[in-house]
């Protein structure tokens, strides 16, 4: 059966018959479309008859929003799908409801395909009902010219599933602020003006449910805040985070997709209040239970600023059942970003200059980040490990390359009385002075480059095929030309200045002048082609490394020989 990039699934069973068929019905439209799956909610319409069935309003009720989060936590199986629930046609109880549309929606990804849990009397692909599906299909949104439709009944309905309601309502994913019971029939107020908050980075179903709940109770505009700046440096893997420009584009993208009514303000996110604690139109703040403290606190504030308070939306997690041992239990970005570790971020570089049956790393990262364990931990791999600071105290001993060149420019009074060069004096010399370290990275950076290809002539004379280049100057210095690939060790600046203090007995002003000579983490990173973290345990390290070594394997050039 073909596979399509992208499809529009339109449920017709009700909703609570249709909770216990869910996981099966994506299983069904995952064989069907590999990218993108737009998910349209009209249950109870009939496929079936002469009459062209009409796209009619859903009732927002508290059973839609829970079924909303449902579905979300059940495309978690199928995360090479982009699910995207379309609100169009679900209206809150509202005295200012806009106009229901009439035209067709524009869709970011026409489906080519159509599907539809609707039953057929006998299961067969019925040629009418397809027909059918195709022109309700085209009368709501724009399709590709050659749309394919497909009945996924009777595939999704075999198995020990019921088939009538079971009469048990979905339990409770979200929460108003007030603790009133409610049932699941409720109808879901709608507000003219709200606001949501997030990071967004690398848009996830846990995300679709907050904005998705957003975009049901807005009936005119949604502010939307993106965290930047400050309120990133307390993420995990920040380095790894989209740049805000990506996130707001994607961000938007689905949010035009699945309610283009609606006016979104997308906006920095630069102090945890945002414009939810500040702007006095504002009507409602949709929060996750990890952030309903913050809602509380916007309340506060508001308060205090004479503003009414918010009425505040608590979100469920989701759960993510996948997870491992130091990863969040939760859906989640830091998870997501944790997973790009040891994994290749952009192509090679092809370095014809290089010996050919020779693959070589450049490792680097800021003082601190533990790259000297990653470098060992390659070299136990089979490796062939060059330690760029050694090379450095080889070049600076009496009658090395380096050595009067160096103490030509830097006077008699660097050296011990043995004649060997105090690296201390000489660093208290360069450290913080950017005139006298060029004069000496000018000196040292070349011979330590010959070295190093000398060093992988050796390489290639004892039959190694990788070749790590272990050097926190390796981009300062240009080296990366003469690596294939640059992976940098990433580790928060403040457990570096920890590391450094208690590794080199620095105070902790010293171990921040010593970084902020360096290029930062995150300069290291948009230059790399690997990262990895020793931020957790030795054994999470060492998983990473090995993870890292065995795809790198895979993409070493067939010319070259087989790793061990």
């Amino acid at each position: 059966m073909a596979v399509f990039r992208s499809g529009l699934l339109v449920l017709t069973t009700p909703l609570a018959s249709l909770a216990p068929r869910l996981a099966p019905i994506l299983t069904s439209a995952s064989r069907l479309v590999n990218h993108t799956l737009y998910v349209h909610l009209q249950p109870g319409m009939s496929l079936e008859g002469p009459a062209q069935p009409q796209s009619s309003t859903v009732q927002a009720t508290f059973e839609v929003l829970d079924f909303i989060t449902h579905f979300y936590t059940g495309a978690e199986v199928h995360r090479n799908l982009d699910v995207r629930i379309l609100l169009t046609n679900i209206r809150t109880k509202s005295a200012f409801l806009p106009p229901q549309p009439t035209s067709v929606q524009n869709l970011a990804h026409p489906p080519e395909v159509v599907l539809t849990d609707f039953q057929t009397l006998d299961g067969s692909q019925y040629n009418p009902v397809k027909q059918q599906l195709e022109r309700y299909a085209t009368s709501c949104y724009s399709c590709c010219p050659r749309l394919a439709s497909v009945l996924l009944y009777p595939d999704y309905g075999t198995g020990e599933l019921p088939v009538e309601p079971m009469g048990v309502p979905l339990f409770s994913t979200i929460r108003p602020a007030s603790p009133v019971a409610r049932s699941p029939k409720q109808p879901v107020r709608g507000y003219q003006r709200g606001a949501v908050g997030g990071t967004f980075d690398r848009l996830h179903n846990a995300h679709k449910v907050l904005l998705s709940v957003a975009c049901i109770l807005a009936q005119e505009q949604l502010v939307v805040g993106v965290a930047d700046k400050d309120l990133l440096k307390s993420k995990v893997l920040p380095e790894l985070l989209q740049p805000y420009a990506e996130r707001v584009e994607h961000l938007s993208d689905f949010l035009v997709d699945i309610k283009p009514s609606l006016t979104f303000d997308i906006i920095p996110l630069l102090d945890p209040y945002g414009p939810a604690g500040s702007d006095p139109s504002l009507e409602f703040l949709v929060v996750s239970e990890e952030t309903y403290r913050g809602g509380m606190a916007v309340n506060r504030f508001r308060l205090e600023n004479g503003l009414e308070e918010l009425a505040l939306y608590q979100i469920q997690l989701l759960q993510d059942l996948s997870h491992k041992e130091n990863e969040e239990d939760k859906v989640s970005s830091s998870t997501f970003r944790q997973r790009m570790l040891g994994k290749l971020l952009r192509p090679p570089h092809k370095r014809p200059e290089l010996p050919v049956s020779l693959y070589v790393i450049g490792l680097t990262g800021i003082s601190g980040s533990g790259k000297s364990s990653i470098a060992k931990r390659l070299k136990d791999l089979g490796a062939f490990v060059i330690d760029s600071d050694q090379l450095g105290h080889q070049a600076y001993a009496p009658g090395g390359p380096a050595y009067q060149p160096v103490v030509e420019a830097f006077g008699t009074d660097i050296l011990h009385k043995d004649g060997i060069i105090n690296r201390k004096v000489l660093g208290s010399r360069v450290f913080g002075n950017k005139k006298q370290m060029k004069i000496l990275t000018d000196i040292m950076w070349p011979v330590i480059a010959k070295l190093s290809r000398e060093e992988m002539d050796r390489a290639v004379t004892e039959g190694k095929h990788v070749c790590v280049i272990d050097a926190a100057m390796l981009l300062e210095a240009g080296w990366q030309n003469m690596v294939h690939e640059v992976w940098t060790v990433v580790i928060p600046e403040t457990e570096a200045v920890r590391r450094i203090v208690e590794r080199d007995g620095l105070s902790e002003a010293a171990a921040q002048s010593r970084l902020q000579s360096q290029m930062s983490g995150q300069q290291l990173v948009d230059q790399s082609h690997v990262v990895l973290s020793t931020l957790w345990e030795p054994h999470i390290t060492q998983r990473q490394v090995e993870k890292a070594w065995a795809l790198l394997q895979e993409r070493i050039p067939k010319t070259q020989p087989a790793l061990d």
